[in-house]
């Protein structure tokens, strides 16, 4: 909570080339999960037979629903960002327009933590996939040992 509060009044000192720079690290960092969740739509095709066995099928629907909401938010994300980026004229025409400036900087903060709070429940649905598929890796490994050796 002390984070949130710190960060809010951060965000009334930015200039306007920190918020530029800001929300190109943003649409760099959006982007970047968009493909990566591409890369777990083919990880979640290659591996549907095991993710459908009975053991797996609860935990691994959530997850894929997970990764589908994930996925739904980061292109919402995406077109804010994008949004705000095409305002920044507000910051930089050389005309008082407090109240504009005023709604520019709280739309910033409100992305700013916005896109933390989503970036880090991004780190955690990644890491449990990533479990998961070592858990089938690791059990497709052992049959096959088993196999081998009988």
């Amino acid at each position: 909570m002390k984070t949130t509060q710190s960060l809010v009044k951060y965000i009334k000192w930015l200039s306007a080339e920190e918020m530029h720079a800001d929300s190109v690290n943003w649409l760099s960092e959006l982007n970047f999960t968009k493909d990566e969740h591409l890369f777990f739509e083919h990880l979640i095709t290659s591996f549907t037979m095991e993710l459908l066995e009975l053991k797996y099928f609860a935990s691994d629907k959530e997850i894929v629903d997970a990764i589908n909401r994930s996925e739904k938010q980061n292109d919402l994300l995406l077109a804010s960002v994008t949004a705000h980026e095409q305002q920044l004229k507000i910051m930089v025409d050389e005309i008082d327009e407090l109240k504009e400036e005023e709604t520019y900087k709280e739309t910033h903060r409100k992305l700013t933590i916005e896109i933390h709070q989503f970036l880090e429940d991004y780190r955690m649905l990644k890491a449990q996939l990533f479990d998961i598929i070592k858990g089938i890796k690791k059990e497709q490994k052992q049959r096959y040992l088993l196999d081998k050796n009988h």
